[in-house]
């Protein structure tokens, strides 16, 4: 359609032979037609759409969700988007602190279904990848000072160690809900079978999402204040753990890191930025990624990833992850300071190229570099 065009003199005396009242009448419908005509020319000259989003579109997919959360004696429920994500679990009872279960965008559970507290069910407990001391996410280690916080004394039979320690919750320092994110903040003692501590550990939380993904980051603080150093040994047991649902499996789901290797023989005991793991479950196609701070010591990081769904991040095992009995990955914490350990758990539609987690671990690294810059600009000088 064009517009119509009119003879300019034309007009001009048709519209002086009418009384004034009328002329005025007259012109303001003609110039409501041109703008009607010239408002159908545009949106003919449209262009077709292609079916794929705009950018602000992509972003309103892709808005962040309120997250709340609830305490109810020794655990605190994380909700997101009105929708169970995970809860907090800190009862004394149990050895360590951990998260159970995750979920997806969608709702689906990511990680095994058990212990549940320090119960498995009978139909496992003849698995012969049980592992029942791997909860679903924690943070543990297998040797400090010579005790380990990652087997469990309820445990025994899984463990090579005969001297167990206890992560012992002192305090929840902060609880907060927000319409873009939680936190959570805790205080442990790491208590020897004596129930001495030997030091303490401070775990935090935050917790995000859009509507197609889920986020934990995550802090970990390692403090030797109890008028002794803390050394964790080179060993293979631990440290920041996952432990994923079967069908995450490899096979049947897909492991692969940053490298670009894929598969239990490439990924083991290698350093990476990441390894993601994904599959199908339920019908949907999914996976997870855990993210290696470039602030962490020894980053990137060893991996103590197994096919039987194993997750985890450990810094500390060199001479078990490299066959290499002359290196030695273990470090001491003087007394009166302090290890900290950066990670963010990343749970994801599709597979890890679908997910961008490349990509993605790319603007993490970049956020870990702009927090770590505004720190060292807020430290006091000269110390």
């Amino acid at each position: 359609m064009t517009n119509p065009t009119f003879k300019r003199a034309g007009f001009v005396t048709f519209i002086s032979e009418l009384r004034p009242a009328s002329a005025i009448r007259v012109a303001s419908v003609f110039a409501l037609l041109a703008v009607a005509v010239n408002l159908t020319a545009v949106i003919e000259a449209r262009p077709p759409s292609t079916g794929k989003p705009s950018a602000r579109q992509a972003r309103m997919a892709n808005r962040s969700e309120p997250v709340v959360l609830e305490r109810t004696g020794t655990h605190i429920a994380v909700a997101i988007g009105g929708k169970p994500f995970t809860v907090y679990y800190f009862d004394s009872a149990e050895a360590k602190p951990y998260l159970m279960p995750l979920r997806s965008a969608r709702g689906t559970i990511i990680t095994r279904g058990f212990p549940i507290g320090n119960t498995v069910p009978p139909g496992h407990r003849h698995d012969s990848d049980l592992e029942p001391h791997q909860r679903p996410m924690d943070f543990g280690f297998g040797d400090i000072n010579g005790i380990d916080f990652w087997g469990e004394a309820i445990y025994p039979h899984w463990s090579d160690d005969r001297v167990f320690g206890r992560t012992v919750k002192v305090k929840i320092e902060k609880m907060r809900s927000g319409p873009h994110a939680g936190f959570i903040e805790a205080l442990f003692n790491l208590d020897a079978p004596s129930g001495r501590p030997i030091g303490q550990e401070t775990q935090a939380y935050a917790f995000r999402a859009s509507r197609s993904t889920r986020i934990i980051d995550c802090k970990f603080t390692l403090t030797a204040n109890q008028g002794a150093p803390l050394t964790f040994g080179d060993t293979k047991e631990g440290m920041f753990e996952l432990r994923l649902a079967p069908e995450l499996n490899s096979p049947p789901g897909t492991i692969v890191n940053s490298n670009g290797a894929e598969g239990e023989s490439q990924v083991w005991g290698k350093r990476a930025d990441w390894v993601d793991y994904d599959g199908e479950i339920g019908g949907e196609r999914l996976g997870v990624a855990i993210f290696d701070s470039p602030r962490n010591f020894r980053h990137p990081t060893y991996w103590h990833a197994r096919g039987y769904g194993l997750f985890a991040a450990n810094p500390f095992g060199i001479r078990e992850f490299t066959r290499d009995p002359a290196l030695d990955g273990s470090w001491t914490v003087r007394q009166g300071k302090s290890l900290t350990f950066r990670y963010r758990v990343f749970i994801h539609e599709g597979n890890y190229r679908q997910a961008h987690v490349a990509q993605a671990w790319r603007e993490y690294a970049g956020e870990q570099s702009v927090s770590s810059s505004k720190a060292e600009a807020a430290s006091p000088r000269g110390r």
